[in-house]
């Protein structure tokens, strides 16, 4: 079974993450692409490049409060999803009646508990008061980094990179 949720949580990860970076891939040498929402190189911009894993996953380390903890990005997660045990590594420990946020997944619905998250910093960009979900062990494989975070920051593909700004 829980070789089912993980596979599950992985398919359900391509699915919102493959299309945008199939496109890309697909025609990126035949036709140029114009970014028409990139922002200007500013002094003293930081930047963060995060290259594609062997597993066409784009996966990165933050640090939450302080503390470090590894994540896949996921575009298509609407904020950032953390595995009950990293939760508490962070000193996060949601009561069983918090967890009232309800998520679908591959594997149906599943609930989690709201939390925010004072600091997360990828490389040198820093974001603060992110919003964030716990979820028990069982139901993710790993950390997701959710819009919560990248929808603060300018991101984009780029050279077969994803790339954070900030």
């Amino acid at each position: 079974m829980r070789f089912f949720l993980i596979f599950a949580v992985v398919v359900l990860v391509l699915a919102a993450v493959a299309p945008r970076f199939w496109t890309h891939l697909t025609y990126q040498e035949a036709i140029p692409v114009m970014v028409t929402n990139a922002v200007p190189e500013a002094a003293g911009a930081r930047t963060v490049a995060i290259a594609r894993g062997e597993n066409g996953h784009f996966a990165t380390d933050a640090m939450i409060d302080g503390r470090r903890l590894a994540f896949l990005v996921d575009t298509g997660a609407s904020v950032i999803v953390l595995r009950e045990g990293d939760a508490a590594r962070l000193g996060v420990y949601p009561a069983r009646r918090e967890y009232t946020v309800r998520l679908s997944t591959a594997n149906g619905t599943v609930l989690a508990a709201s939390v925010e998250l004072d600091r997360v910093e990828v490389g040198d960009l820093l974001v603060r008061n992110v919003a964030a979900v716990v979820l028990p062990d069982a139901a993710l494989a790993q950390n997701l980094l959710g819009m919560s975070f990248l929808s603060q920051v300018h991101w984009q593909y780029q050279g077969g990179k994803l790339v954070l700004e900030q």
